[in-house]
């Protein structure tokens, strides 16, 4: 089968998906989001309209703007669902879901539900590289436009704030409370669609003066691979050598003992690994998705 014609199939999956979270969870139990769902949930209670059409016309205006501001180019990454993903929104709505037991009352379960569901389906979406082009498309705009000094995560995370403080009055000040709970698990859940559940990596930097011993214990022992860099130190002035590695949490540990017990004037840092891709021992195959 044709690869372009799989990854259409994983988006609108992916897209169904997400869908099915919204009309089957969120709405039957009265629960909150940011984003065009949020706006459109709240919209519809205040004006008694159907959040999906609204949610539709958000999309087409986004669209339009997109277009007008930020040109060809931005509108091609998301025309294809801001015009396809309102419309499967809309039939979910039509069929009138509910995956929770109607005789439940626990909205924690709910949330978490929402959030691990919504998330498998933005993941795969994301995962092939598209966008539904909702409030990060305003974010981007808001960004050329009014704040420039301003990160599109930052922007966009007063944006659902906003969001959420509206619908607080709307739903109640639980209903904001639920909405954390859930963007934590959906973010996690995201997470671990994009970069799976391989083994915690971390990236240690070692300036030492004893930088031949510990290459050759990272390779011989570790058995991992290593980098070497140049770097100058500022007070100093001196050219020293950088080890890096790419390794799991607990090698890590391995070698810098190893480095405390050779050198107790090295540098080392550590820092967390969302993924590595190449050939190594927990590291993903470097192929397309």
């Amino acid at each position: 089968m044709n690869r372009s014609v799989i990854d259409y199939f994983i988006v609108y999956l992916g897209c169904m998906i997400q869908a099915f979270a919204v009309t089957a969870i969120l709405k039957p139990n009265g629960l909150i989001v940011g984003g065009f769902t949020g706006v459109s949930l709240v919209l519809g209670k205040l004006f008694s309209i159907k959040y999906t059409f609204i949610y539709y016309s958000l999309c087409l205006s986004v669209l339009i703007v997109a277009w007008l501001i930020l040109g060809k180019k931005e509108v091609l990454k998301i025309i294809l669902l801001s015009t396809t993903y309102p419309i499967i929104l809309i039939l979910f709505d039509n069929l009138n879901l509910n995956f929770i037991d109607a005789n439940a009352t626990d909205k924690l379960l709910s949330c978490i539900y929402y959030g691990i569901i919504a998330g498998i389906g933005m993941g795969l979406i994301l995962r092939k590289g598209f966008s539904q082009g909702s409030s990060d498309t305003i974010a981007k705009i808001i960004h050329k436009k009014i704040f420039p000094f301003l990160s599109i995560g930052q922007i966009l995370l007063i944006i659902d704030i906003c969001i959420l403080s509206v619908s607080g009055f709307v739903f109640g000040r639980n209903a904001v409370f639920y909405a954390l709970i859930m963007h934590m698990i959906y973010t996690k859940t995201v997470d671990t669609v994009l970069f799976g559940f391989g083994s915690s990596l971390v990236k240690i930097v070692i300036i030492s003066k004893e930088t031949d011993r510990i290459t050759y214990y990272i390779l011989n022992t570790i058995n991992r691979g290593v980098s070497l860099g140049k770097v100058t130190g500022a007070f100093s002035n001196k050219h020293k050598t950088k080890v890096i590695c790419i390794c799991s949490a607990r090698e890590s540990i391995l070698i810098k003992n190893f480095v405390a017990k050779i050198d107790r004037n090295a540098f080392i840092n550590l820092v967390p690994v969302i993924s590595a891709w190449g050939k190594g021992y927990g590291f993903s195959n470097l192929e397309l998705d």
